[in-house]
């Protein structure tokens, strides 16, 4: 297992949409080396989550702590969120330093594939949610301080009304 270089923000691979991995590659001894690295790498960082797009690979992939420890999604999607919303500071690996508020789903339901290529799906709520809302947006190329700077606008824009 190898510590990665965590890619700071302006870096290209941060700011665009991920590609969907080849299901092919799952179970293969690369691909599970590439997702050990990430968990050491997550953990070196003290961190809660990691996407493949802050290592450095733009691939739809990522790791977030859960109650039983690291889980990794492979091509994760969104296929339910709660509309109660939650404001709660967040930072990130690739934004040392920096923490603001964001708003999030309360709750998500989440469909993706296991490192073996078995379909799941499941519900998370509070922190664990965060996360997994956290890292989905870096596969989709947004920073939480890309979502920040939406919400203020959206909320200047709303005070002008």
């Amino acid at each position: 297992m190898a510590v990665k270089k965590i890619t700071m923000k302006g870096t290209p691979v941060l700011h665009a949409r991920a590609k969907e991995i080849d299901l092919k590659e799952l179970g293969t001894p690369q691909f599970r080396a590439f997702i050990d690295d990430m968990v050491e790498t997550m953990y070196a960082a003290n961190g809660v989550g990691i996407a493949a797009t802050q290592v450095g690979e733009g691939r739809r992939v990522f790791i977030a702590e859960s109650a039983k420890g690291p889980i990794a999604l492979v091509n994760p999607v969104f296929t339910d969120k709660s509309k109660k919303m939650l404001s709660d500071d967040e930072g990130c690996l690739s934004v040392p330093g920096k923490f603001d508020k964001v708003k999030r789903h309360k709750s998500v339901t989440i469909e993706a594939y296991t490192i073996t290529g078995e379909k799941i799906s499941f519900t998370a709520d509070g922190f664990f949610a965060r996360i997994l809302q956290h890292e989905l947006d870096h596969l989709d190329g947004l920073l939480y301080v890309d979502r920040v700077a939406e919400q203020k606008k959206a909320k200047e824009d709303a005070a002008k009304k």
